[in-house]
């Protein structure tokens, strides 16, 4: 067996990119400050659900202003788009104008854009524009939002449902719960939550009058998709009228992947006046202007046999959309509901979609989009069916995975699971947490007046389907390595793992290897970076585009040393005669004269057609103080599949921060609406909380993979995997301890200490305890 290359696939190779972020070296948008410049904010309104009628007269005269945009001034853009339909029954979405005309349907809905000379001069002509409001009734929350006379966000959606449809198998369903033993059933909520990137949106506007050109500086997901967008759908101009680039992104969980009405109005308003303009989103801005996530109501049921044997799924599922279509709104529900039936053998399976208008923010994809919600739903489902049939959580999963050997398997809703060992990883994950031994430490916590819990979920997503996504490796003059590709990094590690598959084939250390993304004017093309699908997409055509170019050199190098291709190796940045000491170095070889520059280069294109299928066991273990509420994670235990491991390091990384974030909805984020004037409470930090790393737990993980038969590298995405296992296994933990101490058998997320108690203290007068 050959010995690893030492910066090559599976080396934990420290990430590249740190040594100039930690440094305070690193380059975001709003770094990039190209003076002159002038300066922009948006009107928000105050209002969830209102008339209105602007005057901006008295602040188009204020000093410094330069530019006032409202819906008159925009009336040629087109409206945001929403990039999802379905096949089977097509929907026609509300409009989704760049600034709102005449009526507000969220808190945040943008009015008016306002260009000066200062941040200040901005806000003093914001304050200065007249406009008069005139409420309307506003709803919030899918429950309400579908009740009989609830206020209608929009008039020609009665009921405020866009779509609601059936996924799966009806009538199979009814028949396996007509021949059931018991039905487990669970009704949830998964809270809306704010994305609270560390970087702010932001973006600047260039304009060069003489090519009638733009280049837009921004912090985004991908580049290329909405210079499209743009381009093609809003501006309404050709694209190559505008350069779009994006620097170092400090965070984007899918909710900077989408356009926003920023980058058209900033884009309107730079061509306008023929100057340079600025935007940098506040916290505010953020809370009440970028897309949300989650937010679904779901009742859920499950049939079983009397041996525990899960017969048939039924599900009915309500995602809020918010005011407006997001880019990819609608398909977060519909999409996940494919996921909902999990690792199980489940064969009769139907779920009723339903997607809702109400008065707040838009919601679209957040870490995992649709998937975590799925998991959520069916590893607490399962744990119901567990207590129900007085079976342990362990033994109802070992019941009724798919075993090993039913791969590739197809699920009721369609997925073919190519590959996995469901048993394996769970088994894992509890020996290493000391499952056996959990009561002994929960006897020991009584003692001390606490209670403890223990709870797993076993999860599997798809991901890895963006697209097709084409890199071109090059050779530079000096002999290092230089990768084009569309994809875009906002701290996922994107330099150090595309080094090392270029250091497998050419064994170059990561310092040699240079990556380029995120413009247009220097890549031709690309998806940009969402659902976990860089490394399985854009990796593999790195691998290829490396292996294509290392025959190229061997063309050249078989010329300079008098030898054929086939006598070459590459190793260490040179073509050696193998077994001899006769070398060409890559410098060398990039310089040499008469060298066709073609052979210097090479591309490769991948799509990864059919996803990759990552899953695992999260396992967590908590300990609650029944005087307070409040929950303490005590151990946690991650055991996953993710195929082939390129870096570790850069994977529990990923897989760190992604349970972090489940922990954190799992325990306290939650963006709050007001039910009687719609009005986000949570609008700041001083309201939404976000998790620490004092409320995280010290994470064991380690995978036990099974290579992807779908991918040419054998990788299942792993970027939002850590956000689909923990929920689940959190409250499961939570819901064990309060189940075995207080008979409660229910608690939505988040699980706060408040929520906690009271479920305590109402348990404790309904028992008599």
């Amino acid at each position: 067996m050959a010995a690893p290359i030492k910066f090559g696939v599976g080396q934990s190779v420290l990430r590249k990119e740190d040594d100039a972020l930690i440094r305070g070296k690193g380059r975001y948008t709003d770094d990039h400050s190209p003076q002159p410049a002038l300066h922009a904010l948006m009107l928000r309104s105050p209002h969830a659900h209102a008339k209105f009628t602007l005057n901006v007269t008295k602040a188009r005269g204020m000093p410094g202003v330069s530019l006032i945009l409202t819906a008159a001034e925009v009336a040629d853009l087109g409206d945001l788009p929403c990039l999802f339909n379905l096949e089977v029954d097509p929907f026609t979405g509300p409009p989704y104008p760049i600034l709102a005309k005449d009526e507000v349907r969220h808190v945040g809905d943008a009015v008016a854009f306002v260009v000066a000379d200062t941040i200040d001069q901005a806000r003093d002509a914001i304050e200065a524009i007249d406009v008069k409001w005139t409420p309307l009734p506003s709803v919030v929350g899918v429950v309400n939002a579908v009740k009989k006379d609830a206020p209608q966000v929009w008039p020609d959606k009665p009921g405020n449902v866009l779509f609601d449809v059936p996924v799966g198998d009806k009538k199979a369903t009814d028949a396996a719960f007509a021949k059931a033993h018991a039905v487990a059933e669970v009704s949830i909520v998964n809270p809306r939550v704010i994305t609270n990137f560390m970087e702010t949106r932001a973006v600047v506007a260039e304009y060069d009058a003489k090519r009638d050109h733009l280049t837009l500086t921004v912090g985004s997901q991908g580049s290329h998709r909405l210079r499209e967008i743009l381009c093609g759908m809003v501006l309404k101009i050709p694209m190559e009228k505008m350069r779009v680039i994006c620097p170092d992104v400090g965070g984007g969980f899918g909710t900077k992947l989408f356009p926003y009405r920023e980058y058209a109005l900033i884009s309107v308003a730079a061509k306008k006046l023929r100057k340079t303009i600025k935007w940098t989103a506040d916290r505010s801005d953020h809370f009440m202007g970028d897309a949300q996530g989650r937010d679904n109501v779901t009742t859920a049921k499950m049939a079983l046999a009397e041996d525990g044997k899960f017969l048939g799924m039924d599900v009915d599922l309500m995602g809020d959309m918010g005011a407006y279509l997001s880019t990819f709104g609608p398909y977060i529900p519909h999409g996940g509901a494919g996921m909902l039936p999990g690792l199980y053998d489940i064969q009769a399976f139907h779920c009723r979609v339903r997607t809702v208008f109400t008065n707040t923010v838009p919601v679209d994809a957040y870490r995992g989009a649709g998937r975590p919600e799925a998991a959520y739903v069916v590893e607490r489902l399962v744990d119901a069916a567990a207590r129900k049939l007085g079976m342990t959580p362990d033994a109802i999963r070992r019941k009724n995975f798919i075993p090993p050997k039913a791969m590739p398997y197809k699920t009721a809703t369609g997925k073919v699971y190519d590959s996995g060992d469901f048993t394996a990883h769970m088994k894992r994950a509890m020996e290493v947490a000391g499952w056996k031994e959990f009561p002994k430490r929960a006897k020991a916590a009584k003692k001390a007046g606490l209670v403890r819990g223990i709870g797993m979920s076993c999860y599997v997503e798809i991901c890895g389907t963006m697209g097709e996504e084409t890199a071109n490796v090059a050779l530079d003059p000096n002999g290092d390595i230089n990768i084009l590709i569309g994809t875009q990094s906002s701290g996922q590690g994107h330099q150090t793992a595309y080094a090392q598959l270029v250091a497998e084939q050419f064994g170059v250390p990561p310092e040699r290897v240079h990556v380029l993304q995120g413009d247009t004017d220097k890549i031709a093309t690309g998806l940009g970076t969402g659902g976990s699908a860089s490394i399985p997409t854009g990796g593999v055509s790195v691998e290829r585009a490396t292996r294509e170019l290392g025959a190229k050199l061997k063309e050249i190098a078989a010329e300079a040393l008098e030898t054929s291709a086939g006598d070459l190796e590459i190793s260490n940045g040179v073509v050696r005669i193998a077994g001899t000491d006769r070398s060409i170095s890559f410098a060398d070889l990039a310089k040499r004269p008469g060298v066709d520059p073609s052979k210097l280069n090479a591309s490769a294109t991948f799509a990864q057609a059919d996803g990759t299928y990552p899953n695992g066991t999260h396992l967590a273990e908590v300990e609650i103080d029944p005087a307070t509420g409040i929950i303490k994670i005590v151990n946690y235990v991650i055991v996953d599949d993710f195929g082939v491991t390129l870096n570790p390091l850069l994977l529990a990384g990923q897989v760190h921060g992604g349970a972090m974030q489940g922990i954190g909805q799992a325990l306290m984020e939650q963006a709050v609406y007001s039910a009687t004037d719609g009005q986000l409470v949570t609008g700041t930090f001083m309201d939404y909380a976000v998790p620490r790393a004092s409320d995280g737990p010290s994470f064991h993980f380690e995978t036990h993979n099974v290579p992807c038969t779908t991918n040419p590298l054998g990788v299942k995405g792993a970027g939002e995997a850590g956000a689909i296992g923990s929920c689940p296994a959190v409250v499961n933990a939570i819901i064990e301890g309060l189940w075995r101490e207080y008979k409660i058998d229910h608690i939505d997320m988040p699980a706060t200490a408040e929520r906690v108690w009271i479920a305590i203290r109402e348990a404790q007068k309904r028992h008599n305890l």
